[in-house]
């Protein structure tokens, strides 16, 4: 496979995540909005957001199945127009059902571009042999921080939804699809660099396969359930419980997304400096170190350096947990790990908003945050599963190459 090749797919993949980002930003962020256009209740609204994960969790195994049968580049490259015309379809609509019909079909389709895109990451790194997965993530951050401008943007100037969107999936899909003829398939085990034997090979990732990848799935369920800790009750966390002001209680999750950005940007050269069982490790420790101190802040400059500190350690946890499960199940096994792997995401999103809240509530919102704090924890009892394999990407274990693919 040619440096040139593996550029172009790095760079259309690296545009996949990017759009993504954009586009998921852009529905949370404007969920008011969507709540007021359609009349939605607040007994209801939790009802849509949970849908949206599990019809995700849905697309992502049907993934699995799915790439069997077809390369993961065609199920990317036709589920990122579907993502962006879902999105269009929520501001376009004016019935609930409508709206419902819209998130479904934005739910089930994220959950195969999901699948797809870490698909071709864990492969495409495979051939680099080396580790790039953060930056993919990086690159979907930096989506997040678009996004989250834009729709700040079409608030306050009380733009309608579909106005606010429109410019962008007019922009997104023609590159998307563009790009998607760069993708890269088969770097792992469909006649790509990269192949051999491994730990799962043969095994696939059900049955006792699916044994070795239960400890990176629980890792992947505790970091999102620290990640929508940040993204569900920072604002509340800063205003009810540090006495900020409104204005300021936004400021903790803009933090977060940014570190997260500089974090996954600057990740790549840590796992191939000190191997990736080390900046997990460090990702953990940093991590809870945050929930202790957003725990016990006195006030709100205190609470603002709990939440920098959970951006830069929670954002190497889930790029290195896919690219862990590549090298666990080397070969045509990968795809169907990563598509399994994937679906803990949405479990982890699903628990860690109701958890924390039930915990506030119930006992106290500083008490809520030693959960996920014990919870990232367990990751330091799991870390040696992302050093397994014949190539771990870092602490001077990269493969040879003939050729510096950049």
């Amino acid at each position: 496979m040619t440096d040139v090749r593996l550029r172009g797919g790095r760079a259309s993949l690296g545009l996949s995540f990017f759009a993504q980002g954009v586009a998921f930003a852009l529905l949370v962020t404007r969920l008011p909005a969507i709540q007021d256009r359609y009349g939605i209740s607040d007994g209801l609204l939790p009802v849509f957001l949970a849908g949206v994960p599990i019809l995700a969790g849905v697309g992502s195994v049907v993934t699995e199945r799915l790439v069997k049968r077809v390369r993961p580049s065609a199920v990317l490259r036709w589920s990122q127009p579907v993502v962006l015309l879902a999105l269009l379809g929520v501001g376009a609509g004016r019935e609930m059902w409508q709206v419902a019909v819209a998130l479904g079909v934005f739910g089930a389709a994220v959950g195969a571009l999901d699948a797809a895109m870490n698909m071709l990451g864990v492969s495409l790194q495979r051939a680099y042999g080396r580790s790039i997965m953060l930056g993919f993530h990086a690159a979907y951050s930096l989506g997040g921080i678009v996004g989250a401008s834009l729709a700040w943007v079409g608030a306050h100037w009380d733009l309608a939804l579909a106005v606010s969107y429109l410019p962008v999936v007019a922009v997104l899909l023609p590159a998307a699809f563009v790009g998607s003829r760069w993708y890269v398939d088969g770097a792992g085990g469909r006649g790509g660099a990269g192949g051999g034997a491994g730990v799962g090979e043969g095994a696939g990732a059900s049955g006792g396969g699916f044994r070795l990848l239960l400890p990176l799935c629980l890792v992947m369920t505790f970091a999102y359930i620290g990640d929508s800790t940040v993204s569900n009750w920072s604002a509340k966390y800063l205003e009810d419980v540090l006495g900020s002001s409104e204005q300021t209680a936004t400021l903790p999750y803009n933090v977060y997304m940014v570190t997260t950005l500089v974090g996954r940007a600057v990740g790549d050269f840590g796992v191939r400096r000190f191997g990736a069982v080390a900046v997990v490790r460090g990702g953990a420790l940093l991590a809870a170190g945050g929930f202790a101190v957003v725990a016990g802040a006195p006030g709100v400059g205190t609470g603002m350096v709990g939440f920098t500190m959970l951006g830069f350690g929670l954002c190497v946890i889930v790029p290195q947990t896919f690219a862990a499960a590549g090298r666990l199940f080397p070969g045509a096994a990968s795809d169907a790990a990563v598509a399994r792997l994937n679906v803990f995401n949405y479990v982890g999103f699903l628990v860690g908003a109701p958890l924390v809240g039930a915990l506030g509530d119930g006992w106290s919102y500083r008490g809520a945050m030693l959960v996920p704090m014990g919870l990232v924890l367990v990751t330091l009892v799991y870390a040696r599963s992302f050093g397994s394999g014949s190539d771990r990407y870092g602490g001077g274990h990269e493969r040879a190459r003939t050729v510096d693919v950049g």
